[in-house]
């Protein structure tokens, strides 16, 4: 029987060794660095001679043609820091990223060294989200907050990757929540009748919030665009108005909460035409608080400011609507008002314009959206009613 061949200098070696739970096989090979230095490399734990074969012969090849990646040493907690000091992201969105590593990925993984991250890890680390993952200890995290955390997580390692840190992301070997899963929400939206009904009862109530959310229902703003509104921004004899920027809550752990104003959601303005309605309540609304303090109506005046000149908090302002369309329904019956959230005054702008069968590139862009498809994937719903209408609409086409 001939003998195996001597492995050549550069072919590297496999050896054998025990452990309690037997026999193992470990590969060793040398690869040249950038800097024209020679490293040594060891790996173990393989079950077979066959196993660490194949490993070595794939090490050697990567090593050959350039695409071997020196192993990531570094925890995951650490250079996920280092990661978020290096990106260009809005205030916002970069204190929500440092929030969810902070209670969702470091406390499970943080301690790991990037380098022996896996897709199983990563696949464990998700399911014990998904049933444990509340930082308050009250339960597991939907499936939407999940495949956010974990989008968060691939991009940094998405990064590792590109800079040469890691050979391959594991998170492209783990499964996260699908989208149909991690729908948003079911999104609710009133009828034109159900909106007149509220709007007529909150200017009796507070003409002051009123006329907010009669701006936000009539133009489809988004709530921190509406509290970055300017009355620069508004030109009431041309009837419409510029959107181009918006404020959010930025949050720091110690550091307390910051209102932060930035550009919009996709970084772009865009003007927006009023209805006479509307260019005549903010008119009446003008007036009234200029009476109050000549600054409020200032050219640089927010135009739904606090009355100190200031922002008013968009948490905040969310949790006063709240409030009143609870008030509203006590006052005038539930059936008459359904609950919703301040957002869908925006989805009720864009369901009720999009029903009455206007373009939905108009739509698209009085919304902001980045493009149209977006207008339509997200506005697949109707209202009661709308079937029927399409439906007898049909038939009366055939009916000549």
């Amino acid at each position: 029987m001939a003998k195996p061949r001597r492995r050549q200098a550069g072919e590297g070696g496999i050896s054998e060794y025990e452990t309690k739970a037997g026999r193992r096989f470990l590969i060793k090979f040398t690869v040249h660095r950038e800097d024209g230095s020679k490293r040594v490399v060891l790996k173990r734990g393989f079950l077979t001679r066959k196993d660490a074969a194949a490993a070595l012969r794939a090490e050697i090849r990567k090593a050959e043609v350039g695409e071997w990646v020196e192993p990531f040493k570094q925890r995951l907690d650490a250079y996920l820091e280092v990661w978020l000091q290096g990106q260009r992201l809005s205030p916002s969105t970069l204190a929500s990223y440092r929030k969810n590593i902070r209670l969702h990925v470091d406390p499970y993984l943080g301690a790991t060294p990037v380098a022996r991250l896996t897709g199983a890890a990563v696949d464990a680390w998700m399911r014990q989200l998904e049933t444990s993952g509340r930082a308050d200890g009250t339960g597991g995290l939907s499936a939407r907050t999940v495949r956010y955390i974990f989008t968060i997580l691939r991009s940094a390692l998405s990064d590792a990757v590109r800079h040469g840190g890691l050979a391959v992301n594991p998170t492209d070997r783990s499964t996260p929540p699908s989208p149909s899963e991690a729908r948003p929400p079911e999104m609710q939206a009133w009828t034109a009748a159900e909106l007149n009904r509220f709007l007529s009862w909150a200017e009796g109530q507070d003409p002051d919030l009123a006329m907010g959310w009669r701006l936000l229902a009539a133009t489809g703003m988004r709530r921190g665009e509406a509290l970055a509104l300017r009355w620069r921004d508004v030109d009431l004899d041309a009837a419409r108005l510029q959107i181009r920027r918006s404020v959010g809550v930025v949050k720091a752990k110690g550091a307390g909460q910051e209102l932060v104003e930035g550009p919009t959601k996709t970084g772009q303005s865009r003007v927006v035409d009023l209805d006479a309605d509307t260019v005549a309540a903010l008119e009446e609304y003008r007036s009234l608080r200029g009476r109050i303090s000549p600054d409020l109506v200032r050219h640089t005046a927010l135009v739904l400011g606090a009355l100190d000149s200031g922002y008013r908090h968009p948490e905040r302002y969310s949790r006063t609507f709240a409030a009143q369309v609870q008030r509203a329904r006590k006052s005038l019956g539930a059936e008459q008002l359904p609950r919703i959230r301040l957002h869908d005054l925006r989805h009720t702008h864009a369901t009720l314009l999009l029903a009455a069968g206007e373009p939905v590139k108009v739509v698209s862009e009085r919304l902001g959206h980045a493009n149209a498809t977006i207008t339509l994937t997200v506005y697949q719903h109707v209202h009661p009613g709308m079937g029927r209408q399409a439906a007898d609409r049909f038939a009366a086409l055939l009916r000549g």
